[in-house]
């Protein structure tokens, strides 16, 4: 059982994060929550490496002094599992808006899908998502996307160790990620469509790992909460 001082001294939360949710409600709830059950005044709780929205998956959450932790925790390699739907492109590179342009796929077949993952082994060059919440000159890039405002983005440098497609059905294509911090993978999404002279964008994206982490040991909010409060109750 967890008391209010192993909180404060800092605890690793393996978490499951639902779709729909932001990695900062996510870390919200979870604080109120311990807050709540503790009768803590103030506690520090912070994430390890943002999810969208779109995604799910693990989020480490820190709390207490293990926050101090969050930097080297974020610069773990991470896996992920998606699917990528070709022919199409949004202006996202994922569901969060509507397909602007559609693209040939006659061409492409299986072989060809899995020998174009090769051009994406090691370090590439990659363009953040202009809908993501980088930040340039204090806005994050999504409010210059929403507002209709063209924004100058630099690449950036990533590694991607291993690309592997798990199943081709159609035009979506199953697969999994292992790569650096800072790697976009509807950025990869979007890329890997160009490559296979077609267009690409993400329709489902999970995360599994992060560094030794593995999200078979993470529990839902609604379980951390359950939890939290009967051994509190």
């Amino acid at each position: 059982m967890l008391t209010a001082e192993d909180y404060l001294a800092g605890q690793v939360l393996l978490i499951d994060k639902p779709l729909h949710w932001t990695s900062f409600q996510a870390v919200n709830k979870i604080r109120w929550e311990i807050r709540q059950a503790l009768h803590i005044k103030k506690i520090k709780v912070g994430h390890a490496g943002t999810l969208d929205p779109l995604a799910s998956g693990l989020l480490v959450i820190c709390t207490g002094k293990m926050t101090k932790e969050i930097d080297t925790f974020q610069g773990q390699v991470k896996e992920y599992t998606g699917t990528i739907v070709l022919g199409s492109t949004t202006p996202s590179y994922d569901l969060e808006t509507e397909i602007n342009e559609t693209f040939p796929t006659t061409h492409i077949t299986e072989a060809l899908i899995k020998e174009t993952t090769k051009q994406f082994i090691g370090d590439i060059e990659q363009f953040p998502p202009v809908f993501s919440a980088l930040k340039k000159d204090g806005k994050r890039l999504y409010e210059f996307a929403r507002a209709g405002e063209s924004v100058d983005i630099k690449s950036r440098t990533v590694n991607v160790s291993e690309f592997e497609i798990t199943n081709v059905s159609g035009l979506q294509v199953d697969f999994r990620v292992v790569c650096s911090k800072g790697t976009y993978i509807r950025s990869l999404a979007n890329d890997f469509g160009k490559a296979l002279q077609s267009g690409g964008h993400l329709s489902a994206l999970r995360r599994t790992k992060i560094g030794d982490f593995h999200v078979t040991h993470a529990v839902t909010i609604e379980d951390f909460i359950s939890s939290l409060n009967n051994q509190n109750g």
